[in-house]
């Protein structure tokens, strides 16, 4: 595990500051979510080894709810 997602794991609430890089990413490209697309993924890596190491009932108002996030995970796959 790379020391930027491990620290991240620990920062409270979980996997804030990639959710937090995505916002100011968004913010400074008028919303295009195209130009934030490796944020994203960055989250969604940092969700799933919160889950990983938590259980699926873990909550972290970071990522989306573990069901949610596989079938997000499954839909960047396919595209």
């Amino acid at each position: 595990m790379s020391p930027s997602l491990e620290r991240d794991l620990k920062s409270d609430p979980p996997c804030h500051p990639r959710a937090c890089a995505i916002q100011s990413c968004l913010t400074k490209n008028g919303f295009n979510q195209e130009k934030c697309e490796k944020l994203v993924d960055a989250l969604y890596d940092c969700c799933q080894a919160f889950y990983n190491r938590n259980g699926e009932s873990a909550i972290t108002a970071s990522c989306p709810k573990a069901s949610l996030l596989k079938m997000k995970l499954e839909q960047r796959r396919n595209t």
